[in-house]
C-alpha cells in the first residue's frame, strides 16, 4: 500500500480523507493531543484495519471521537449528570469519558458495556468528524512505540500500513487525554493525562449553569 501525506489545511485534502472513511478506510490526522489514526466507528472491517495496521491487541478497547454534542446520541442512551458535566466543561479538549454504549455500537470497539467517547480540540479533526460523524480513534504509531507529535513521526511508524495522512503541522498537545469513567455518579480516572485529576474535582464541585 503507497501511504500519501497531503496538507489538511487544503479543503480538497478533506475531502480526500472523507472520501477514504466512506469507502472502508483508514487515516492518520491531527488531533490537539497526538496524532490519530481513524475508522467509520460503525463499519467492523475499517476498525479490524486500525488493529493491524497498529499491530494492536484486538481486545484493547478503542476510543470514538465525535464532532459536536449531537453525536454523542448515537453512541449512547445513559449519559449521567456527572458525563455531561464534564463533557460541557473539557470539550473540546482532552477528556475521554467512559460511559454506557448503545447496542449497535460494535463489539471490536470494545467488548463491555460502556465506550470512551472525545471530542477534540482541534481544527482539521472536528473538520472530519462534523463532516463524517462519529469515528474510532487511536494513537497513530505502532503499538507500544512513541505517541506520534506530527506527520512525519506517523509516516515513521505507519508508511506502506495506511493510505494517507493529514499532514496538519505538530500537535500543540502532545500529551494523550485523560480517560474518565463516568459510568456511574462516582469519578475513576482510569488513564492520567493533559487534564489534571485535580480540575476534574475542580470542575464537578462547581454549579451547573
Amino acid at each position: 500500500m503507497e501511504t500519501i501525506t497531503l496538507p489538511a489545511d487544503n479543503p480538497a485534502s478533506i475531502q480526500t480523507a472523507l472520501e477514504l472513511l466512506r469507502e472502508g478506510e483508514i487515516i492518520a490526522f491531527p488531533t490537539d493531543t497526538v496524532y490519530g489514526l481513524g475508522a467509520n466507528a460503525f463499519y467492523s472491517p475499517g476498525i479490524i484495519k486500525l488493529f493491524e495496521a497498529k499491530g494492536r491487541d484486538a481486545n484493547k478497547a478503542i476510543a470514538v471521537l465525535i464532532g459536536d454534542l449531537a453525536q454523542l446520541d448515537l453512541l449512547t442512551e445513559n449519559i449521567n449528570e456527572t458525563g455531561k458535566k464534564l463533557a460541557r466543561k473539557f470539550w473540546p479538549g482532552a477528556l475521554t469519558i467512559v460511559v454506557p454504549k448503545k447496542k449497535d455500537v460494535p463489539e471490536l470497539l470494545t467488548a463491555g458495556n460502556s465506550i470512551g467517547i472525545r471530542m477534540p480540540d482541534h481544527p482539521v479533526a472536528l473538520a472530519l468528524l462534523k463532516q463524517f460523524g462519529p469515528m474510532a480513534v487511536t494513537s497513530a504509531n505502532l503499538s507500544g512505540k512513541n505517541n506520534p507529535h506530527n506527520a512525519k513521526d506517523v509516516s515513521k511508524q505507519l508508511n506502506k500500513r495506511i493510505p494517507l495522512i493529514l499532514d496538519g503541522g505538530s500537535c500543540p498537545g502532545g500529551i494523550p487525554s485523560t480517560v474518565v469513567d463516568c459510568s456511574d455518579n462516582e469519578v475513576h480516572i482510569l488513564r492520567p493525562g493533559a487534564i489534571s485529576e485535580e480540575e476534574i474535582k475542580a470542575a464537578l464541585k462547581t454549579k451547573s449553569d
